[in-house]
């Protein structure tokens, strides 16, 4: 049986060149209000702005030729869809991308120019999913899970890749977690590339559904709130693949409030003057708070996504100043 780690490797290789590796930038702002070494893994600078383009990439590459020439379906108005159409136009992959008719129109047109088909649902992002899978399964087309796929967490697992290659003598990573692809990916290639590496998975207070599940044992529902980290909202599905992954790959867990969000945001865009997302900002207060831990050693943020509205960014930039 291939292991998570061998699809990973294997991954590291495919999804390239269409897939760039970002680079990991040194940040002496933040290192000096940190008191240790910090590094900014620049996952917003992908061609889409965010790390999803990774495990999009490696599921469609992954395809059969029959599911391939059939067409691949989603569901997703943000990061995830936007991957998945870049993904599908440059391998020649028609895609269905299902969505909300509550989803930003510029983000359903982001979608489209990228050469996507979209199908508008009325109802709420959960409605448009559940008639996406339906439509999988009546079309006979693969469904593209955002996290809920071995093949997709290997995608994102290319972070933990990179960072060991960039950065070997790293003593933490810090990541916002959500469905768990990233960190469990990531986390599982740098548990065998760069094993004194901690992996830190860091939460909005308004959404620990992972968390939650982790400490529980099994995966629950729990409440949710708006947050910045829209990103990184929403449950974690039944018998996800990426719970078991997490229980063994994350070392210490921490959350965040709006506030240390949003502060975590103002911080980088004064600092390296870059624009990033809630989910982002998570990473980015998660070592800020955790900072007197990691004194004098070295450590790395994972920057997962720009994609945010510009009226939500300035909002969060008025509310780290107050």
């Amino acid at each position: 049986m291939v292991t998570l780690f061998e699809r990973i490797m294997d991954a590291h290789q495919g999804i390239r060149p269409d897939v760039p590796v970002t680079p990991l930038e040194h940040s002496k702002l933040l290192s000096r209000e940190a008191g240790c070494d910090v590094w900014l893994k620049a996952e917003h600078l992908m061609p889409t702005g965010s790390f999803k383009v990774r495990g999009s990439a490696n599921k469609i590459r992954t395809l059969g030729a029959d599911a391939k020439r059939s067409g691949v379906i989603t569901a997703s108005t943000g990061n995830h869809g936007l991957g998945v159409a870049r993904a599908g136009a440059l391998s020649g992959v028609d895609v269905t991308v299902y969505v909300s008719n509550t989803a930003a129109r510029s983000k359903m047109a982001a979608i489209e120019a990228l050469g996507a088909k979209l199908v508008v649902m009325e109802g709420s992002p959960l409605d448009s999913e559940i008639e996406a899978r339906r439509q999988s399964e009546l079309q006979g087309k693969p469904y593209v899970a955002p996290y809920n796929d071995l093949d997709t967490m290997a995608g994102q697992g290319t972070v933990g890749v990179e960072l060991a290659e960039q950065a070997p003598d790293l003593d933490a990573v810090f990541m916002c977690v959500g469905g768990g692809g990233l960190i469990g990916g990531t986390g599982t290639a740098l548990k065998a590339l760069s094993p004194a590496t901690r992996v830190v998975g860091v939460w909005p207070k308004a959404s620990t559904c992972m968390l939650d599940s982790l400490n529980a044992g099994r995966i629950i529902e729990t409440p949710e709130y708006d947050t910045l980290s829209d990103g990184s909202a929403g449950a974690v599905e039944p018998g996800s693949v990426t719970f078991p992954v997490c229980q063994e790959v994350i070392d210490d867990t921490l959350t965040v409030s709006e506030a240390e969000i949003a502060r975590g945001m103002r911080i980088v865009a004064e600092s390296e003057r870059w624009m990033i997302e809630g989910s982002a900002g998570v990473a980015v207060a998660g070592l800020l708070q955790k900072a007197s831990q990691y004194r004098g050693k070295k450590v790395a943020v994972v920057l997962c996504g720009r994609n945010i509205g510009l009226d939500m960014f300035l909002a969060a930039m008025e509310r780290a100043r107050n």
